[in-house]
């Protein structure tokens, strides 16, 4: 049984996670400090080792510098809720074995655990391995660090302009799109391609922050400032000084965490909740939203004054619909992601799935076809995806859809379907014929009967 040895200062998380991996057949030794850790490290031996990234003692990364210099066999999984590409990417060059970001999606934390524990292996087989092995390792850190897909289409290629026009630039973007448009992958392609790509991007889901922890999330506290702040905590404010600040679903912001997020702005100035220093910041701030904030501003839901100072410049992030030439780019992107985060050789999609895939709606744009590409992979034993492993809403709206004679049946609201027929159509009257199952004179005489020029 792999012994893991989880180092995280959220007491309620750290047991959580606790169980979860007891549940999953791991030995799970428990420290809330880095103090802790070592001393577990010193009198037990460990198989894996994960380390939140903030700890009340100690820097993740710094803790993980010191445990590969003393114990180099035991792999290290960096913890962050952060989602920071830049820090994931530093940490695996300081040795880190892989990162998972916080929440959690339970699958991918046992996918990163069981690559980590094979990892010591899998690096001695590959000096002695085909280079083919060692390419797909290096693509990996590529795909990690290049997520933001370049696609054909007009939408897509205004996109890119604009993020190409506004990334070397200070200026504060607001980006407007659907649910599930990839709004953060552009956030993160702004901040790679401006002059703070060396520094933190951080990213904070407005949504999830409950409006009385909003100002000691933003701005930090010091220790015993309220219940419950038993160490002192950096703010994301500060966290993403000399770098960009994401803020995703601004929308759901209370009035009150409006007002002192537009104060921290114009002053660029922070104070952490009890205390009485203010510490400044120099950080550029990229937010997101689906919803209309200009009539959130009319209704009086959303601050005018920061609603402009977030808005010096806006990109649309276009919905899967709008970027249909794109639907294959994005595929064969995800199915490429999936085939190495599951360790699947799949190689591309049958003709039945792409007309499948043209022919669906993406209600949950980017995010639904990532998630569907990679389920299918996991389910496919072949070498192409076939439609027996697409989830069953593929076809139940397919089967809601009505057949030609339902829709043009002459049964009942004779004169409506037959202009709508017409209309389907083009007013050309033997197609419109065959769509009603009539023959063209009948159709001639119900235009007669019902004075449809």
């Amino acid at each position: 049984m792999p012994k893991i040895l989880v180092i995280e200062d959220d007491i309620a998380f750290c047991k959580l996670l606790e169980k979860f991996l007891i549940k999953k057949a791991y030995d799970v030794t428990i420290a809330f400090s880095a103090a802790e850790a070592r001393e577990a490290v010193k009198n037990e031996s460990f198989d894996l080792i994960l380390t939140d990234l903030r700890l009340p003692d100690s820097d993740g990364i710094g803790l993980m510098s010191e445990f590969k210099n003393s114990y180099p066999h035991i792999p290290v999984i960096l913890m962050t809720g952060y989602s920071d590409v830049n820090t994931a990417v530093k940490a695996i060059k300081n040795g880190a074995a892989d990162y998972i970001s916080k929440p959690f999606n339970p699958d991918e934390v046992l996918l990163v655990i069981t690559n980590a524990l094979q990892a010591p292996k899998a690096e001695v087989e590959e000096q002695s391995e085909t280079p083919e092995k060692k390419k797909k390792t290096v693509k990996k850190t590529a795909t990690a660090e290049n997520e933001f897909v370049k696609g054909i289409s007009v939408a897509s290629k205004k996109l890119l302009d604009h993020i190409q026009l506004v990334s070397p630039t200070d200026m504060s973007v607001l980006i407007i799109g659907e649910s599930g448009t990839g709004k953060e992958i552009i956030a993160k392609s702004i901040h790679q391609q401006s002059r703070r790509k060396d520094n933190n991007f951080i990213a904070v889901d407005c949504g999830a922050i409950p409006k009385e922890l909003a100002a000691s999330e933003f701005f930090g506290h010091l220790k015993g400032s309220f219940t419950g702040a038993i160490n002192d905590k950096k703010g994301y404010f500060e966290a993403a000084n000399g770098g960009t600040l994401f803020l995703d679903e601004i929308g759901n912001l209370s009035y009150e965490n409006q007002i002192q997020l537009l104060r921290a702005l114009q002053e660029r100035k922070i104070k952490p909740v009890g205390s009485n220093k203010e510490i400044n910041v120099d950080i550029r701030i990229i937010t997101a939203t689906n919803e209309d904030l200009r009539e959130a501003v009319k209704n009086g839901d959303f601050r005018e004054d920061l609603y402009h100072r977030i808005n010096e410049f806006s990109i649309q992030s276009p919905s899967l619909k709008d970027r249909g030439e794109d639907l294959m780019v994005f595929a064969d992107y995800f199915l490429e992601k999936a085939n190495q985060q599951l360790d699947k050789d799949v190689i591309g999609f049958s003709p039945e799935v792409v007309s499948i895939f043209q022919n669906y709606s993406w209600p949950g744009n980017l995010r639904e076809l990532q998630n569907c590409v990679k389920r299918a992979t996991l389910l496919t034993r072949g070498e192409f995806i076939e439609s027996d492993v697409l989830p069953a809403e593929f076809f139940q709206i397919q089967k809601q859809q009505p057949s030609a004679n339902e829709v043009f049946s002459l049964s009942e609201n004779e004169k409506e379907t037959i202009i709508h027929a017409l209309s389907k159509t083009q007013n050309n009257k033997s197609e419109a014929a065959k769509l009603l199952k009539i023959t063209r004179k009948t159709l001639y005489n119900k235009l007669k009967q019902y004075n449809i020029e």
